[in-house]
């Protein structure tokens, strides 16, 4: 099992060309929130920024739109239409088409219309997939759907999440679960934990080591699933995506236990310090 560390990210992630322009960084949509859920999509899309993606496109709930947009200024939205409840539909998504990567599931809720749209997002995406939350929960009992995704999605459950989807019999050592479920579904799954595993479909197992308790407060995951999903609007492989980030993440949560403490660090705190552990990529000394 391999370690991630600084020399692992370094080796995934290029230096911004000199010429270059907010395309070559990719065109994300994180399809995101609910009318009882307004913070999710926030964290996500800024995470998503902040990692240095080149265009961010936040679809949201119309019911959410206004208050989003009030506090967003660097993503595009596409407000959606909703159920009765506030969530969307399999036919409130929008276009999927053009996109360099597709984030579903922080805020969404759990109905009959979310698991719809979520398994639609899956078999129509011609890029890959980052599957988060609510995103997870919903595909309990539609599992197999996962292996007719054209790329390897990306799912990122805590052991709950993982518990309510996991088909296969576990043994209690998280890497070896990952790695089953991983080869068995042809995915990529992050195991969020004390010490996050990622395993891939061809057998990889990486483990991250860094992060604290600090970080174990609600929006915290929608951070991760930000950075993952620019990640892969950048280019970089659905594994080394979510290894990467899973690292980037913890670090800058480590930073903020470092600067501010565990107790009063926040995912907001954490969002600005994703550009510090990145800025070792910088082109060169401005």
């Amino acid at each position: 099992m391999t370690v991630i560390d600084w020399d692992y990210v370094a080796a995934q992630l290029r230096p911004r060309a000199p010429e270059s322009d907010k395309n070559t960084y990719g065109r994300v949509l994180a399809v995101c929130g609910s009318r009882d859920y307004i913070g999710a999509p926030y964290f996500a899309a800024q995470a998503a920024v902040r990692t240095g993606s080149g265009i961010v496109t936040l679809a949201v709930p119309q019911c959410i739109y206004p208050i989003l947009a009030g506090k967003l200024n660097e993503p595009t939205f596409l407000p959606l239409e909703t159920d009765a409840d506030g969530k969307i539909t399999a036919e409130s998504l929008p276009p999927l088409a053009r996109r360099a990567a597709i984030l579903v599931g922080p805020g969404l809720g759990i109905s009959a219309g979310v698991a719809q749209a979520v398994q639609t997002i899956l078999r129509a995406a011609e890029c890959p997939v980052v599957v988060d939350a609510d995103g997870i929960n919903v595909l309990a009992g539609h599992i197999d759907v996962l292996e007719e995704a054209r790329y390897p999605a990306v799912l990122t459950p805590h052991a709950r999440e993982f518990a309510r989807i996991c088909d296969i019999a576990r043994t209690g050592r998280p890497e070896q679960d990952a790695a089953a479920f991983a080869r068995r579904h042809r995915c990529v799954l992050l195991l969020k934990g004390h010490r996050t595993v990622v395993a891939g479909p061809d057998g990889t197992v990486l483990q991250n080591v860094h992060g604290n308790p600090g970080m174990a407060k609600g929006g915290s995951g929608d951070v991760l699933a930000g950075i993952i999903l620019s990640l892969l609007g950048q280019g970089v492989p659905p594994l080394a995506a979510a290894a990467c980030g899973a690292y980037i993440h913890s670090r800058a949560g480590d930073l903020c236990a470092n600067e501010i403490g565990e107790f009063g660090m926040t995912p907001t705190d954490m969002l600005s310090r994703i550009a510090q552990v990145l800025k070792p990529l910088n082109s060169r000394e401005w």
